[in-house]
C-alpha cells in the first residue's frame, strides 16, 4: 500500500515571521502578462483623456498639495483608477455615466486592501470644479486623519507597557 502524504503544520512558535511576499505583480497575485496589459491600457487611457480627466489633471498639476500627488490612470492591483495617490491610499474614480456593477465590485476590492475610493461624476467636474476640489480636499484631510490615528494606534499597541 502506498504511503499517504499528510500536511504537517509547525507550531506558531516554529514559524519565522509573516509569509513571504509574492513577487508576482509587485506584491499582488497578478501575472506579469496581466500586469503588462494593465499598464499598456493605462498608458492608452492617458494618451486619450476625456474632457473631465483633462480638466482635473490640469487642476492637480497647478495645485500645491505638498507630498501628496495624484497619478493619472494609476494601476493599483488589478484595477486602473482614474487618479491614485499612493501616500494617502486614495483613489478617485470619474463616472462618465452611472456606475456599473463592475465599478462597485472593483471599489469593494480596493477598499478591502485599504484604498479609499472617491467617485465623482464627470458632469460635476466640468460644471462645478471648485465644489469638486473642495470635496477632494475634505476627502484627503479625512484620509490623513485616518492614517495618523492608525499610526497612533499601532504605536500604542507595539510599545511595551510597564507592569504595576
Amino acid at each position: 500500500m502506498a504511503d499517504r502524504k499528510t500536511l504537517k503544520l509547525g507550531l506558531p512558535s516554529e514559524r519565522s515571521g509573516p509569509p513571504p511576499i509574492k513577487k508576482k505583480g509587485r506584491g499582488w497575485e497578478i501575472s506579469e502578462k496581466r500586469l503588462d496589459a494593465l499598464h499598456e491600457r493605462a498608458r492608452e487611457m492617458r494618451r486619450f483623456p476625456t474632457p473631465a480627466h483633462k480638466a482635473l489633471a490640469e487642476r492637480f498639476a497647478k495645485a500645491d498639495m505638498g507630498r501628496y500627488t495624484f497619478k493619472r490612470q494609476a494601476v493599483i492591483g488589478s484595477a486602473i483608477v482614474d487618479f491614485g495617490c499612493h501616500d494617502l491610499g486614495m483613489a478617485i474614480a470619474i463616472d462618465e455615466e452611472d456606475g456599473s456593477p463592475i465599478d462597485t465590485r472593483r471599489d469593494k476590492s480596493l477598499e478591502a486592501v485599504g484604498i479609499r475610493v472617491m467617485r465623482i461624476r464627470a458632469a460635476d467636474i466640468l460644471e462645478n470644479m471648485e465644489a469638486v476640489l473642495e470635496r477632494i480636499t475634505l476627502g484627503m484631510r479625512s484620509r490623513i486623519a485616518d492614517k495618523r490615528e492608525a499610526r497612533r494606534e499601532h504605536h500604542r499597541s507595539s510599545v511595551p507597557r510597564a507592569r504595576d
